[in-house]
């Protein structure tokens, strides 16, 4: 949602894409700190949220036909192995980082 809202979404589109745009002016002010802000911008993942009773498996199936590669949802495994990527690459700044296979909500 903070680089691709939905219809009816502006507004949440809009406290996600304000996320997103602080991480540069963010991380320039606090470079002079010697500290590092990136943001991870997680698309939906496979959590108990979307149900665990009949229909659950199909319908997580059908969200991940959304995702470019892998054809799944991801995992909090997945966005903690980002996060743990942050944190070991000393390189890494100012950077609003997508974590979920390409996917792209439709904008209806």
């Amino acid at each position: 949602m903070a680089f691709d809202g939905q219809t009816g979404q502006a507004a949440y589109a809009a406290s996600k894409g304000g996320v997103a745009a602080t991480t540069l002016p963010g991380a320039c002010d606090l470079s002079v700190f010697g500290t590092w802000l990136n943001t991870v911008a997680p698309t939906l993942i496979d959590i108990p949220i979307y149900g665990d009773g009949e229909g659950a498996e199909e319908f997580n199936a059908y969200l991940g036909r959304s995702v470019l590669f892998p054809k799944r949802l991801g995992s909090s495994d997945e966005i903690a192995s980002m996060v743990m990527e942050r944190v070991t690459n000393s390189c890494l700044d100012a950077e609003a980082i997508r974590v979920g296979g390409g996917m792209r909500l439709p904008t209806k």
